[in-house]
C-alpha cells in the first residue's frame, strides 16, 4: 500500500504549477474529460513541504476560536489550560486533524527532514497528562459534554486509528496515551446516537454523515463492535430510503462538506457493494453516468475563514467520490469530477493566509489517501 501511495501521490505540492485552471460554470462533462489532468502527486520532497503547515500551527495558541459556553468565571481560560493537547491551529478540531496529518505523513515518509521535530511535538502534546486534562474538559460543566459533537469527535477517533495502526514504538506509546479520550468519545457516540431522531444534513461541522464515517472506521479497526453496530444501524435508519438528493442545490456559501456526497460516503461503508450501487442509482442517479458534472466550489476571498470553506468542500467532495470509486470502479465521469475538484484547490492551500493554511492540508491529504485506496 505504501508503494502504491507513493505512485499515486508523487509531486503533490507543485502547488502553483499544476492546479490553477479554474473551470467556468458552463463547463460540460465532455470538456472536463478532455481538460482534466491527473492530480499532482506527492514525493518525499513535497511531503516535507506539506508537513510544514500542521507543524506551523499545532503549537500556535493564538488566534484561537473557543467553542465554549461560559458557565462560571473559571471557564474563561486560555486554550492551553483547557486543551493542553489541542490548543493550536485556531480551534480544537483543526489541532486534532493537524496532529493526524503529521502522524500520517511520518508513517508514510519516515525519512522526512522534520521527523525529529514532529515526533518531539507529538510526544509533548499527546502526553498522558495532557490527554487526561482533555478528557476532564468534557465534564467541566453540563455544556462541555457536547463539545465538538460530532466533527471534532470524528477527527479525534481518526487520529486514534492512525496512531493505533502506526508500526512504530512512538505510535503505540501515543495511542496508549490517547486511548482514554478515544474511549470517552466512543461512549459519547453510543450515548448520543440513539437520541438523535433526525440526521443533520448541513455542509459544516455538525453533518451527521461525516461524523458517522470516521467513527465507523475507528470502530472497525479497533474492533469496537457495540459502536460499529450502532453506527451501521443508525446510518441505515437515517439514509436507507433517501432518493433524488438535490445536489444541484449545493453548495451553500460556507460549506466544506457536501450533504449529498457525504451521505453517499457513509452508505458505501455500511452497505454491501451490490446494495450500495442500487442505493446510489436512486440517491444520485446521474452519478453513475458519463453525463455527471459538478462544478467545484469557487472561493471569493481566501482570507475569509468562512468563504475559504469552499476549498475544503472540493477536497471532501473528492474523497467522497474516490470512496465511491473504491466500490463502483472509476469508469464513470464521477472520477474526472473528483480530479477536477482536486485540481481547483490543490494549488491554493499554501497561499500564506492562516484562514486556510491551518486546516486545508489535512483535507487535501485525506482526499489523496482515499484516492490511493482505489483498486
Amino acid at each position: 500500500m505504501k508503494f502504491k501511495y507513493y505512485l499515486i501521490v508523487s509531486s503533490f505540492l507543485f502547488l502553483d504549477a499544476c492546479a490553477n485552471v479554474e473551470p467556468s460554470p458552463s463547463t460540460n462533462q465532455t470538456s472536463i474529460k478532455k481538460e482534466v489532468k491527473e492530480v499532482p502527486l506527492l514525493n518525499l520532497e513535497q511531503a516535507s513541504k506539506l508537513i510544514e503547515l500542521p507543524l506551523k500551527c499545532i503549537g500556535n495558541p493564538l488566534p484561537y476560536k473557543a467553542g465554549l459556553t461560559i458557565a462560571t468565571e473559571d471557564d474563561l481560560q486560555l486554550p492551553q489550560v483547557h486543551h493542553p493537547s489541542f490548543y493550536g491551529c485556531f480551534d480544537w478540531h483543526s489541532a486534532v486533524h493537524g496532529h493526524w496529518s503529521i502522524v500520517y505523513l511520518l508513517k508514510n515518509f519516515p525519512d522526512l527532514k522534520q521527523s525529529k521535530e514532529a515526533r518531539a511535538l507529538l510526544r509533548q502534546n499527546l502526553s498522558a497528562e495532557n490527554i487526561k486534562k482533555e478528557v476532564e474538559y468534557f465534564s467541566l460543566n453540563k455544556y462541555t459534554k457536547s463539545f465538538e459533537r460530532t466533527y471534532g469527535w470524528a477527527w479525534l477517533l481518526k487520529l486514534g486509528e492512525e496512531l493505533h495502526t502506526w508500526d512504530d514504538p512512538l505510535g503505540q506509546e501515543l495511542y496508549s496515551n490517547i486511548a482514554p479520550l478515544c474511549d470517552y468519545i466512543s461512549n459519547a457516540y453510543i450515548d448520543y446516537l440513539p437520541k438523535l431522531i433526525y440526521p443533520i444534513r448541513v455542509g459544516e461541522h455538525s453533518n451527521t454523515a461525516f461524523g458517522l464515517g470516521f467513527a465507523l472506521d475507528y470502530s472497525i479497526t479497533l474492533k469496537n463492535k457495540p459502536l460499529e453496530d450502532l453506527i451501521v444501524k443508525r446510518a441505515k435508519e437515517f439514509y436507507q430510503d433517501d432518493a433524488g438528493c438535490p445536489i444541484s442545490w449545493e453548495p451553500s456559501g460556507y460549506d466544506f462538506i457536501s450533504p449529498c456526497l457525504e451521505e453517499m460516503n457513509i452508505m458505501r461503508r455500511v452497505l454491501p457493494a451490490a446494495d450500495f450501487k442500487k442505493w446510489a442509482e436512486k440517491f444520485l442517479p446521474q452519478l453513475l453516468t458519463d453525463a455527471f458534472a459538478l462544478e467545484p466550489g469557487r472561493v471569493g476571498d481566501r482570507s475569509d475563514g468562512k468563504l475559504v470553506h469552499l476549498d475544503g468542500l472540493n477536497f471532501s467532495r473528492a474523497w467522497s467520490i474516490y470512496g465511491a470509486c473504491q466500490v463502483l470502479g472509476k469508469d464513470f465521469a464521477m472520477f474526472e469530477v473528483a480530479e477536477q475538484h482536486m485540481n481547483y484547490s490543490l494549488g491554493k492551500i499554501k497561499d500564506g493566509d492562516y484562514a486556510g493554511e491551518h486546516w486545508l492540508a489535512s483535507f487535501a491529504l485525506y482526499a489523496l489517501k482515499t484516492k490511493s485506496e482505489i483498486n
